[in-house]
C-alpha cells in the first residue's frame, strides 16, 4: 500500500502541490523566501501607517470612523 503524502495546510501551497502532482513536475519550488530589503521597507511603512493616519484626522472624524467600525462589528 502506498503511503499518503502529507498535504500543506496553506491553501496556496496546497494548490501548488495539487498542480505539481497533476502535471508530474514533482515538488514545487518554495516561494516562501522573500527579499530582506523588501520586507524591511514594508515593515517600516507598516509601523508608522496607523499613527500617521490618526494624527492627520480630526477628533470628530476619528470618532465617526470608530463608531462606524463598532456598528459594523456589533450592529445588526
Amino acid at each position: 500500500m502506498a503511503s499518503k503524502k502529507k498535504r500543506p495546510v496553506d491553501i496556496n501551497k496546497l494548490a501548488a502541490s495539487i498542480v505539481a502532482d497533476a502535471i508530474g513536475d514533482g515538488e514545487p519550488e518554495d516561494l516562501g523566501d522573500k527579499d530582506p530589503a523588501a520586507v524591511a521597507l514594508g515593515r517600516k511603512g507598516g509601523l508608522k501607517g496607523g499613527k500617521a493616519r490618526a494624527a492627520k484626522l480630526s477628533k470628530k472624524k476619528r470618532t465617526d470612523i470608530a463608531r462606524k467600525a463598532a456598528n459594523a462589528r456589533w450592529g445588526k
